[in-house]
């Protein structure tokens, strides 16, 4: 049983801005806000000096706060909006149950190539899709909740933050003083400088997911990993999809080979291309909103009851006033050196406010980190950790450790051993031979610089990668483990195979010829 108090001003006027973003206001979304922020939640009175606090309630930010915490750390969280940040409310968490339906449509609707009759009958229920995905959200809301934290011997604070001296940071009037902080308040999308777009409305990562209709036409502006996973999902669910983009590929930060075998596949799903675009303004004419465009030699328009903008992140720091506190920045985020130290030496900052890699698993490492040197001696580099990343477009697009652009930078000193998913047995029964795996092999040590896999479930393959890479481990080492067969992961066996054969030398062949030939000969006079 819980009981309430009455939240000060300060609080009730924050959850009336967070509950915006919590459309529709049904039981999923109301059970969601009773975990990650509560309307009836009172700041508790702070404590004299903390060992900690922590600026920031998603990922890096929870996992820095129970980790001080658990070591018996006094602790302070300080959250504007959601605790659970943009992972649990409008990231990773709802894209991702989104992207699992979308695909179960996909599956039903091609079932006749596994021989299953019926599939023209199977239709998107968008309204449901969306319900599935809110439940889905409140279940998991519990890990990250206020009340989890209390119950930890966290000391959490729902308000604007903000520093006014080196070590003291303010919420709601309120004044925290710390021996150490760490700054984790995430990032936003980057909204770019369009003509008309802040005229016409227009939808974002923490918008689309409020949505209870299904557009009958999207249009998507950028061709990163958010708008090629929502866009896919979209055209799934039955909208025409049509996808804008400066780049001229999709997913232009991975392999080129892998962004064109995504690019076939959205095309043959019907989705529509315009890369290499300079988008010139937006619009809105006769109630649907109008995309004018410059690619080639010319000029298109195209229309949409729904404009999806996914054009890349911005650190948050507006409000945090840095310059009370000695802290350096600039448009990219804080600035931290290897130990991801501020220029305040009492600062630390951890995830997306301050690194390139924008993903909840690298906020989480970067948060152990920050945690670990900032309670005790700085010595843990975040330059060792190595970081893989994967976009969850069908086929997923995996990657850990050194890039193709990079590989062809260093030239010969680099392997490149490359095996179709079409040479793996299981990908062929299940029906998934579009795909590859890529190993980048330094020649002289045999060493796994680095892997990229296109498959339907390369997220969880790449996993072995993370750990040859990580643990500078040889490419023989992938022959001599042994896989269960079938499975789609032997690619890894069958790559350190080909590793293998290239030590084959045709000197070494001609001895081991000679070798054999001596053996025969041996046994034959025996």
């Amino acid at each position: 049983t819980m009981t309430y108090k009455r939240p000060t001003l300060q609080v009730d006027a924050l959850y009336r801005e967070a509950q915006e973003l919590l459309v529709p206001d049904d039981g999923y979304n109301r059970a969601l806000a009773h975990q990650v922020h509560p309307s009836r939640w009172t700041n508790p009175t702070p404590a004299r000096c903390y060992n900690l606090v922590v600026v920031g309630g998603g990922t890096a930010g929870l996992v820095a706060a129970v980790g001080a915490a658990s070591l018996g750390a006094k602790v302070a969280l300080v959250e504007e909006h959601f605790l659970g940040g943009d992972c649990l409310n409008v990231g990773c968490v709802p894209s991702k149950a989104l992207l699992r339906s979308a695909r179960a449509l996909y599956e039903a609707r091609t079932l006749e190539r596994f021989g299953v009759k019926g599939s023209h009958q199977v239709h998107a229920d968008f309204a449901a899709v969306m319900a599935r995905m809110r439940r889905l959200r409140a279940e998991l809301a519990p890990n990250d909740s206020v009340w989890r934290l209390r119950d930890l011997g966290v000391d959490v604070f729902l308000g604007k933050a903000c520093f006014v001296a080196t070590d003291t940071i303010e919420v709601n009037g309120a004044r925290l003083r710390f021996r150490r902080a760490i700054i984790a308040t995430g990032s936003r999308p980057s909204i770019p400088p369009i003509p008309g777009l802040d005229r016409v409305g227009f939808l974002t990562n923490e918008t689309i997911f409020s949505l209870t209709e299904l557009p009958r036409r999207l249009v998507v502006l950028g061709a990163g990993p958010i708008g090629c996973e929502l866009g896919q999902a979209f055209r799934r669910f039955g909208s025409e999809v049509v996808m804008v983009a400066l780049d001229p590929r999709l997913l232009p930060r991975d392999d080129p080979e892998a962004s064109s075998l995504v690019e076939r596949q959205f095309r043959s799903e019907g989705i529509e291309l315009a890369l290499g675009a300079t988008v010139r303004s937006v619009g809105i004419r006769g109630g649907r909103k109008v995309v004018t465009f410059a690619i080639g030699d010319g000029v298109r328009e195209i229309d949409g009851d729904e404009l999806l903008v996914a054009t890349g992140r911005e650190p948050v720091l507006s409000s945090l006033k840095l310059w009370a506190a000695g802290v350096q920045f600039d448009r990219h985020g804080v600035w931290v050196d290897e130990y991801l130290r501020t220029t305040n030496r009492r600062i630390y900052a951890a995830g997306d406010v301050c690194s390139r890699y924008k993903f909840t698993h690298a906020a989480d490492a970067m948060a152990r980190i920050a945690l670990e040197n900032a309670l005790f001696f700085p010595r843990r580099r975040v330059s060792d950790v190595v970081f893989p990343w994967c976009t969850y477009t069908d086929p997923e697009v995996a990657h850990v450790g050194m890039t193709p652009a990079e590989a062809q930078a260093v030239g010969d000193a680099v392997a490149v051993f490359r095996m179709p998913l079409e040479h793996v047995d299981r990908a062929v029964l299940d029906g998934e031979p579009d795909g590859f795996a890529k190993l980048y092999v330094e020649q002289r040590s045999g060493r796994v610089l680095g892997a990229t896999l296109v498959a339907r479930h390369a997220g969880e393959m790449i996993g072995e990668m993370c750990l040859a890479v990580a643990s500078r481990q040889r490419a023989g080492k992938l022959s001599q483990t042994v896989h269960p067969y079938p499975t789609q992961a032997e690619v890894w066996r069958k790559l350190g195979d080909a590793w293998n054969r290239t030590k084959l030398t045709p000197r070494l062949g001609s001895v081991l010829r000679r070798y054999f030939a001596v053996w025969r000969w041996q046994w034959s006079i025996v």
